[in-house]
């Protein structure tokens, strides 16, 4: 099976600091038109967030799965399906003692991707990592997964580095839209 893993945050909605509430969601422009354009080429979808402002206490993990499932139903709505959402609430320092650990699902860590590869038996050299971050295409590195780093939430060296060529497996888009216009000449190039 193929799949996009894609961030959530800066990459499907626009960033807001410590997102939770469904009054301050909103898509990025054209998001939704390249998660149509993914399903339509056949990727399965799989979200694979960090939400360390459970840890942290900004907000509860109840909060996260109310605006989850509010985004998940509207993007449904679309005609989009998202096949799984995975999230890391956890904190070295976290403020809430349940969640405070060196987990290894915390982005860059991958077992939120490990999960998603187990349970879906993803095949790795025909999918994708999209994110506003590099730690998003961290499994690009020691995989043959290929990964997108998009808009310009990371460092300025990061994303010259990435449009140098210069990180493994990673190229530089615009936005989540121009991700799935590359995938689909890419597909097309390859089939």
């Amino acid at each position: 099976m193929k799949a996009v893993f894609l961030d959530r945050d800066g990459t499907i909605n626009i960033e807001k600091h410590y997102l939770y509430k469904i009054e301050d969601f909103e898509f990025i422009l054209n998001a939704i038109e390249g998660l149509k354009l993914l399903q339509q080429m056949g990727y399965m979808l799989i979200i694979v967030t960090n939400q360390s402002g459970i840890g942290r206490g900004y907000y509860t993990e109840e909060a996260f799965l109310r605006l989850n499932n509010w985004m998940l139903n509207r993007l449904e709505v679309e005609g989009i399906h998202i096949e799984k959402v995975y999230y890391c609430p956890h904190l070295p320092g976290a403020k809430v003692e349940k969640y405070r650990m060196n987990c290894k699902c915390r982005k860059p860590s991958l077992g939120m991707y490990e999960k998603a590869i187990e349970e879906f038996e993803i095949e790795l050299s025909k999918s994708f990592a999209i994110g506003d971050k590099i730690r998003d295409c961290e499994i690009c590195f020691t995989t043959d997964c290929r990964g997108f780093l998009i808009d310009n939430n990371e460092s300025t060296d990061v994303i010259n580095r990435v449009k140098l060529g210069q990180i493994k497996n990673v190229q530089y888009a615009n936005d989540l839209y121009e991700c799935a216009k590359i995938i689909c000449k890419m597909d097309m190039e390859e089939t």
